[in-house]
């Protein structure tokens, strides 16, 4: 139940009541367990002990301070995708020499603060990216340690929003320009290719896809040692999903079983982005029965969390399990209805033609598997202020990020002379 559980008629985290979190804190509200967060980056750390190895932690899936600081304690590095998370990352205290920079737009700012910071490397998206960075590195006197992002054209049997390695995917380089790619990297002066990188997609639930990507990304390695060119870091991105309904992905130790007997004799060090795996079941959003409304052709139960408080429902028509905070709700008669939030948009809702007990307004309901994607992509549509985020541990109850007030929906705002 990952640290969230039923114990004397009602949901707990770890050794704390969720409706005591609720009243002291608010709704909504974000709750991750701490347990649960140690466990799972200590279970995947542990699943590749027997191979040299660094676990940067996509940082996407979540990047509160907090949540990040306790990564780095673990040994964890970091994936970022902008000059912001760069920032968060030194911030929480992650060693810049464990952190790795992807994605396909990263600006000069960006790519001149990670070099003076002297991260691990750079994943490299497009020839233009290297030349570009080249170009940075050398009107700071630095180079740039690279490895050049493949894409594999596999699928990864997932939503097509999430999937990245597929021919059409805007990421990586081609497989049959990676060669060349790498011939022209080596080229430059203010470029050391160090590694070569491989993501397929997020949310996967079957080996056989890492597996698939790994034997081609594999023979790329074996040519360029032919050429001259020594990689020293196997960068397999992350991507193992994780349970919201009925799914059964693989764990950590599985995915270990099937990669390390193909890397063990490459004398190198293999690089793993696991983010989603790591902090989905970590955590829960509560929200609060505001009202019950029935019409002619659908029975609504609105709640006062919204899309933009968690969009994944909206965007990918994601599953999450909603629970009642109370046991005893689960008696009660069940009704199908649609979970929805007081957002102006049809497409708010958490939960659509679900069975759920009867619930009344003020009733507490637990959307699970929050964790991941959860309130790194919340917004302030509709002047929404954003929700607080709390962590447990041992009995404790942490406030990692305070809710958000009306005088923080308009920082930054200034009405111009004119209109006065």
């Amino acid at each position: 139940m990952h640290n969230f559980e039923y114990r004397q008629g009602e949901l707990y985290c770890e050794q704390v009541p969720v409706s005591q979190i609720a009243k002291e804190i608010g709704t909504p509200c974000y709750i991750y367990s701490h347990a649960t967060l140690t466990r799972h980056i200590r279970a995947y750390d542990s699943a590749f002990k027997s191979i040299p190895h660094l676990i940067a932690f996509a940082m996407k899936a979540n990047s509160n301070l907090a949540i990040l600081r306790l990564m780095a304690k673990e040994g964890s590095g970091v994936d970022i995708v902008s000059g912001g998370e760069l920032f968060r990352a030194i911030k929480a205290g992650v060693p810049p020499s464990k952190i790795v920079f992807a994605g396909v737009g990263k600006n000069a700012e960006e790519i001149r603060d990670a070099l003076k910071a002297e991260i691990l490397m750079f994943n490299i998206e497009s020839s233009a990216e290297m030349h570009a960075l080249n170009d940075v590195a050398a009107s700071i006197g630095r180079k740039a340690r690279v490895a050049l992002r493949i894409n594999p054209d596999i699928d990864p049997k997932t939503h097509p929003y999430i999937s990245t390695g597929l021919k059409k995917s805007k990421f990586g380089i081609a497989a049959d320009r990676a060669l060349e790619e790498f011939r022209i990297a080596s080229s430059l002066r203010h470029i050391e290719v160090v590694g070569v990188h491989a993501h397929i997609g997020s949310q996967l639930t079957e080996v056989a896809p890492f597996v698939e990507s790994l034997k081609k990304v594999i023979a790329l390695i074996e040519a360029l040692k032919g050429q001259g060119t020594n990689i020293r870091y196997l960068n397999i991105g992350g991507g193992l999903g994780i349970t919201y309904s009925d799914e059964k992905p693989p764990l950590p130790h599985e995915l270990a079983d099937a990669v390390s007997p193909l890397v063990r004799n490459l004398d190198l060090t293999l690089v793993m982005e696991p983010g989603r795996v790591i902090v989905g079941n970590a955590g829960i959003l509560v929200t609060k029965v505001l009202y019950e409304k029935i019409g002619e052709a659908k029975r609504f139960i609105i709640v006062d969390a919204a899309m933009n408080d968690l969009i994944r429902p909206s965007l990918y028509n994601a599953y999450h399990d909603i629970r009642p905070v109370s046991e005893a709700l689960l008696h009660r008669p069940k009704h199908v209805v649609d979970v929805v939030g007081p957002v102006c948009e049809s497409g708010d809702f958490l939960a659509k033609d679900r069975t759920l007990p009867d619930v009344k307004p003020g009733d507490l309901l637990a959307v699970m598997s929050a964790g991941a994607y959860g309130f790194v992509m919340a917004s302030n549509y509709n002047s929404r202020p954003r929700v607080p985020e709390v962590l447990v541990k041992d009995g404790e109850v942490h406030v990692i990020r305070t809710r958000e007030n009306y005088d923080d929906l308009i920082k930054g705002e200034s009405i111009p002379a004119f209109l006065n």
